[in-house]
């Protein structure tokens, strides 16, 4: 047999899947995570937009011009195998289907897009690591300032 078959196959293979898009509400903002499978070390461009009414809005991207409603509003951090789309006040008027679009550079098996349908009452609150991080960084800096608000008060006496 030939060792030197499979190899076409790996190359077509070269592209960035998106295995999971999901969203859930932290507070009052709208986190979306568009998980995917890291299949080649080029740099990664991404796309996050929203279709309400029949129209497409760039929410935040690398790709095109994102509007300036949503500019302020919006920021991505990317962390391994995550993209993770964090939009500040959510409102009603936010609902929509929610796009993740990847695209990897040079990689020309096309890009990987996926729609989740985002609706207020229906979302869930996040869960995980990010949570108790955000929790446990107020805990510290409450513990932190507590000798400090104290010394404060003691100067004052």
């Amino acid at each position: 047999s030939n060792p030197l078959l499979p190899l076409p196959v790996l190359q077509a293979a070269h592209c960035q899947m998106i295995k999971d898009l999901s969203a859930c509400l932290l507070g009052q903002n709208l986190r979306v995570d568009c998980r995917y499978e890291n299949k080649t070390d080029n740099p990664l461009t991404y796309e996050f937009s929203i279709t309400k009414d029949n129209r497409k809005h760039v929410i935040h991207s690398t790709i095109s011009v994102s509007e300036n409603i949503y500019r302020s509003r919006a920021n991505v951090t990317m962390h391994k195998n995550l993209v993770c789309l964090h939009l500040q006040s959510f409102t009603t008027s936010d609902e929509g289907i929610y796009m993740c679009e990847l695209r990897a550079t040079n990689d020309y098996t096309g890009n990987q897009i996926k729609n989740i349908t985002v609706i207020k009452d229906k979302l869930e609150k996040c869960a995980g690591f990010s949570l108790l991080i955000q929790n446990t960084s107020w805990l510290l800096l409450l513990l932190l300032s507590l000798p400090l608000l104290q010394a404060v008060d003691f100067v004052s006496l």
